[in-house]
């Protein structure tokens, strides 16, 4: 219940139907904008929703890969990135085109 009333991690945007965040590659610092559809990427695990989805920077052609676990509320419990690191929702104007 008290899941409900949790704060969104601050590295993600909830818009709706989706969870927005920027993940920045290790290798030269590309940020990449990703958007997770809650209801036709995520998959039921255990009581909440996982997703893992691999990502290519466009301009650079970097590779990282994004875990992301929430509960029911589609509150983000836990997200790993592999090549790479999430940027906070403060930090995004920094890098827009």
């Amino acid at each position: 219940m008290f899941g409900l009333f949790r704060r969104q991690d601050p590295r993600f945007r909830d818009e709706g139907q989706a969870l927005l965040c920027r993940v920045r590659t290790l290798k030269s610092g590309e940020v990449i904008k990703v958007r997770l559809s809650k209801t036709s990427e995520m998959s039921l695990s255990g009581g909440n929703y996982f997703v893992r989805k691999q990502l290519v920077g466009p301009k650079t052609l970097d590779q990282a890969s994004l875990e992301v676990t929430t509960n029911r509320a589609h509150k983000v419990l836990n997200a790993v990135v592999e090549g790479g690191d999430l940027v906070p929702v403060s930090e995004w104007g920094r890098y827009e085109d």
